[in-house]
């Protein structure tokens, strides 16, 4: 494929329809020549695709935006999955001078003062750090799903960036949670353990907390916001999210982690 345009992008992911997850990254890798990139929160899809990336042995790179404020446990299944699969997973980090203004500025936890400070947190930690890291790239590997959330019910197997020139691949996009956890299962691939304490999707440590039963699985992302408007910025540019009036959020949440129904 030496074009890339959303035609390109269409006749791919139409191929990839028909193909089991190994099959889809082996097509991927043949398809688009150069620079192919996964990024990884090490949440539980993109640790499937780390399995299937890191045993087809192939060129794509293993990536992921480490934004200074992810969970313990998080660190602990990059360690041990680096450990599992013989690799090393690159780490793309803030730019120290925005972070320290931002800090300064706004506080450690100013990004819950406004929906725009906390977009602003969003962009020096994964935006900026997400553009370093797909520089050069003609494909970018993703573990979205389309069942995660109502904004990424539409989420193709794969589509064009126009804004960043490469296609854009979700080798996942039609799989569900219950295919994920059987993979998981049957192929021993470690996970975070936080997906066993009721956190279906996992970030920030601050901006992250559990679903209850019933919650939509990213419901416990950025939870103080309006439900549709939940996304950093990586996936659908820029959010132009606002608080519900009354629901503003303190500098410093309180624990809200406990005492909680788990959805697992």
């Amino acid at each position: 494929m030496h074009t890339l345009d959303s035609q390109a992008a269409d006749a791919l992911a139409a191929a990839m329809r028909e193909r089991d997850l190994a099959g889809r990254i082996r097509l991927i890798e043949a398809e688009l020549p150069g620079r192919l990139v996964f990024t990884t929160s090490l949440g539980i899809e993109d640790q499937v695709l780390t399995h299937a990336i890191a045993l087809a042995k192939g060129r794509t790179e293993i990536v992921t935006l480490d934004t200074g404020r992810l969970f313990p446990e998080t660190y602990d299944v990059w360690a041990e999955t680096e450990s599992a699969y013989g690799i090393r997973i690159r780490a793309y980090v803030p730019e120290r001078e925005a972070e320290e203004r931002f800090v300064a500025d706004e506080g450690i936890n100013g990004f819950r003062h406004s929906v725009a400070a906390r977009q602003a947190c969003c962009g020096f930690r994964k935006v900026e750090p997400l553009g370093r890291a797909l520089a050069g790239a003609r494909g970018w590997l993703t573990g979205l799903r389309a069942g995660q959330s109502a904004n990424r019910a539409a989420t193709p197997l794969a589509s064009f960036d126009a804004e960043r020139n490469l296609i854009k691949l979700n080798p996942l996009a039609d799989w569900s949670r219950e295919d994920v956890d059987r993979f998981v299962r049957d192929n021993y691939v470690p996970y975070n353990a936080l997906h066993d304490r009721g956190f279906p999707s996992i970030g920030c440590a601050p901006c992250t907390r559990a679903v209850r039963v019933g919650e939509p699985e990213r419901a416990g992302r950025w939870w103080w916001e309006q439900e549709e408007k939940k996304e950093c910025g990586l996936h659908i540019g820029r959010p132009e999210a606002s608080v519900q009036p009354g629901r503003e959020a303190a500098a410093f949440e309180p624990d809200t982690s406990r005492n909680l129904e788990m959805a697992r």
